[in-house]
């Protein structure tokens, strides 16, 4: 219950370490973005899995809450996982963690914001007030996102829409454009972008594999770092809540692409 910003119980987040874990360890951190259609979701309950597994491995994990819609419109979500990444950066340190590797990650709206995040470091229009804080992720490991909320090829599903305008958005898609384009992951894509691991199930309903294929194929051409992709035969949303054979081969497959750029970086 680590106080990172000034929404009370909705700018929360816990650290995950191992008991033994020395101070000045230095280790490897990862952030968790909860899931739940930007309307739920908080920093329990979600990616135990992943952060028990690399927290017992000897990273650092900080699992967060943001304020959700329909009470906090957009782009309070995504300010607020920013404002999150600014106080793992100046204040993971005493916990054991190294400021200059914060990998980020998420599932479904979870997805949406790591990604997000990890293409737009210093954004100003994401970070008012904060302008100058370092928001830089060193990797980003989106699962089961949503990468374009225009999407005018039509990849995603239909009924997301009327959800993000009805719960999420203060404007429509028809009215604002923009807005919607500079919430997107797609249309962030650089060649600075850090190192993407996008994994998505090929049964999900929610969000369409398809929308991640595209994403992670645009973003392999334009980006000078590594971007894999993995799409999970049968899996549906969410596939990772609770454990199971395929969310032990999900969880160790994300700390080797998670090592292999640590490795890189510290070459």
């Amino acid at each position: 219950n680590q106080r990172y910003g000034e929404h009370g119980r909705r700018n929360l987040l816990d650290v995950w370490t191992r008991a033994d874990l020395p101070r000045d360890a230095h280790a490897p951190v990862v952030l968790q973005v909860p899931g739940g259609a930007w309307v739920t979701g908080r920093k329990t309950g979600q990616a135990y899995p992943l952060l028990s597994h690399l927290a017992e491995r000897g990273w650092v994990g900080v699992s967060m809450s943001h304020r959700l819609a329909p009470k906090s419109r957009w782009p309070a979500h995504i300010v607020d996982v920013k404002r999150a990444l600014a106080w793992v950066k100046e204040n993971i340190g005493r916990y054991g963690g190294d400021a200059s590797f914060v990998a980020i990650t998420g599932g479904s709206s979870g997805g949406h914001l790591s990604a997000l995040a990890a293409l737009t470091p210093g954004a100003p229009e994401f970070q008012p007030g904060f302008e100058d804080a370092d928001t830089t992720v060193q990797a980003a490991v989106p699962v089961y996102g949503v990468y374009d909320l225009v999407d005018d090829d039509k990849l995603g599903v239909p009924a997301l829409l009327q959800h993000l305008e009805r719960m999420v958005f203060t404007t429509t898609l028809t009215d604002d454009r923009t807005s919607w384009e500079q919430a997107s992951p797609q249309y962030h894509l650089s060649a600075d972008a850090p190192p993407f691991f996008v994994i998505h199930g090929r049964n999900d309903v929610f969000t369409h594999a398809a929308q991640a294929r595209r994403f992670a194929d645009d973003l392999r051409k334009k980006s000078s770092r590594p971007v894999a992709f993995a799409e999970l035969p049968y899996a549906q949303h969410a596939f990772d809540v609770l454990g199971s054979v395929r969310t032990r081969h999900t969880v160790r497959a994300i700390e080797r692409f998670l090592d292999v750029v640590y490795c890189d970086a510290r070459a």
